[in-house]
């Protein structure tokens, strides 16, 4: 039977070389259906790599010094998905109700930390940033810590660059905002100082170990990561947040993630229309 259909041009034995890999580096479990997915994203690493075909990358990651190739596949197989103020519930939640909490509740030590996880290149994590601008005047003297993590250094490095084209700037970012803090350079827009100043960026793989100094968040946005896992490396992440994120902490998913027969200790509240995670 050809495997055509499920693996492409690749064999068998490569494409499980591949999901294996993948999944070993990131966690992202691909079945066997997602073969043209491999293909799309891999192609081109095999013509920049000056390659024939998949099969010849394959014998390259197969090699004992193949870290460099190997993060170029893992970096090209993640999803780079985002816009700025995406799906807005969770951004409304924030403004509403948990920004101003988190104000009367930390007015003594005056700090506030957010972690903005699979940030790619950084649309999520400056809309947080712009949010506390525009509407906490208060938070200007607190230590505010906005940190962003991927596992792909490539996309940390665009995000850090704060230039966006016009079509990323048409996604979801209100004109105001635009006019307000970014200029024009050429054919992109860039973000100003004092919002990239806000952020601190890392390079995190969620199944690796975390640095030290991640810990007592206050904020964990943690959408559209989990739906790549399977269930038990969902529940080995939701723990490792669970010992990072305040008690009175929060959590956001992706809209269609959930906690459910996870056995993890968070639990779902609702503020306004958004979902949201509480430490228990």
């Amino acid at each position: 039977m050809s495997t055509v259909s499920a693996q492409g041009s690749l064999s068998p034995s490569d494409f499980q070389f591949l999901t294996s890999l993948i999944q070993n580096k990131s966690a992202i479990v691909l079945e066997s259906s997602k073969g043209y997915l491999i293909e799309s994203r891999l192609l081109p690493i095999v013509s920049e790599m000056g390659l024939g075909s998949l099969t010849e990358l394959v014998g390259r990651l197969r090699q004992p010094a193949a870290r460099d190739d190997t993060q170029r596949v893992i970096e090209a197989m993640t999803t780079n998905e985002t816009s700025f103020f995406r799906d807005l519930l969770p951004f409304q939640a924030l403004q509403s109700h948990i920004i101003p909490e988190l104000i009367a509740k930390r007015s003594k030590d005056r700090q506030l930390t957010i972690w903005s996880n699979a940030c790619s290149s950084g649309q999520e994590v400056y809309s947080i940033a712009m949010l506390l601008l525009d509407h906490f005047p208060e938070l200007k003297n607190w230590k505010i810590k906005l940190i962003a993590s991927d596992l792909s250094s490539q996309i940390l490095q665009k995000a850090k660059q704060g230039l966006f084209n016009q079509t990323e700037v048409n996604r979801g970012l209100p004109m105001p905002m635009l006019l307000k803090y970014f200029v024009r350079e050429g054919t992109v827009w860039k973000i100003k100082d004092e919002v990239r100043n806000m952020v601190e960026f890392r390079e995190i793989n969620l199944i690796e170990s975390w640095p030290p100094a991640l810990n007592k968040i206050d904020v964990v946005f943690l959408r559209n990561v989990l739906i790549y896992f399977s269930p038990e490396t969902k529940a080995e992440i939701l723990a490792k947040v669970r010992n990072v994120v305040r008690d009175d902490g929060y959590l956001f998913l992706g809209g269609v993630e959930t906690t459910m027969n996870l056995n993890v200790r968070f639990e779902r509240q609702a503020i306004g229309k958004a979902a949201v995670y509480r430490p228990n």
